[in-house]
């Protein structure tokens, strides 16, 4: 697998990652605290329909380019 391939493969896995966690927190699953605030920030409470679908086209995202990584790995050999 090629530096590029492996490249796309991580940067997938992190947006599918954060758009999981975004998810979540947008669903009211998951509660975190603000971490590295610049400005007066405070936490979500409840459900944020915003930070949901960020969440879902984030994870799709992660996903087709995890798969993209991955279904062209063998060719062009």
């Amino acid at each position: 697998m090629s530096t590029g391939r492996i490249g796309v493969v991580l940067a997938g896995a992190i947006a599918a990652a954060l758009g999981l966690l975004w998810s979540l927190q947008g669903a009211g699953a998951v509660r975190l605290r603000p971490i590295l605030c610049v400005s007066n920030c405070t936490p979500v409470t409840g459900t944020s329909p915003p930070w949901l679908a960020v969440g879902v086209i984030a994870l799709l995202a992660g996903i087709a380019l995890v798969g993209a990584g991955l279904r062209h790995s063998g060719r062009g050999r």
